[in-house]
Formats: C-alpha cells, structure tokens, sequence
C-alpha cells in the first residue's frame, strides 16, 4: 500500500455532519468517502458530477434575452422584488 499522509480541510461543521451521517449510512467513513471522490475524480479526469451556474441555465438566458430586447424597444419593465424572487423560484 502506498504511504498515507494526513490532510486538512475547513468546512462548516453541520455540513460534515450531515455528511459523516450520510456515509456513515453507506457503510464509509468520511476519510473513505473523500478518498473515493478522489479516486474517481483522478479516474475520469474530472470532477465526478455536473457542476453548473442556474445563471446560465436556457430559461435564465431566455429571459436575459427578452428582457434586453424590450430595454433595446425602450419598454422598461419594472418588478417588485416579490416578482424577481418568484421568477427565480420558477
């Protein structure tokens, strides 16, 4: 077996709670988990999930582009922050 060393990491604590909770119920560790992170991350060359931004999600981008295209016509629409907050939720 290859030499181990020891490694930290900051993180809030609920966070690794609910973590060590999670992978304690999958019969790991957390050291376990991240080393299986790790491996699989090394093994495909890249981050094992899909990492994204909602901001470039095609319906955000799709509202972009209308809300630029109304400014370009001069119509301005004007929302309250209830209305921005439910557009965000949709």
């Amino acid at each position: 077996m290859a030499e181990s060393i020891n490694v930290t990491i900051r993180m809030d604590r609920s966070i690794k709670e609910q973590a060590e909770n999670m992978f304690n119920s999958f019969g790991m560790n957390f050291s376990t988990a991240v080393n299986v992170f790790i491996r699989q991350s090394l093994r495909l060359g890249k981050i094992p999930f899909s990492i994204s931004d909602s901001f470039y999600s095609e319906g955000n981008q799709m509202r972009l582009k209308e809300s630029i295209a109304q400014y370009k016509t001069g119509k301005m629409v004007v929302k309250t922050m209830e209305e921005l907050e439910a557009m965000e939720n949709e």
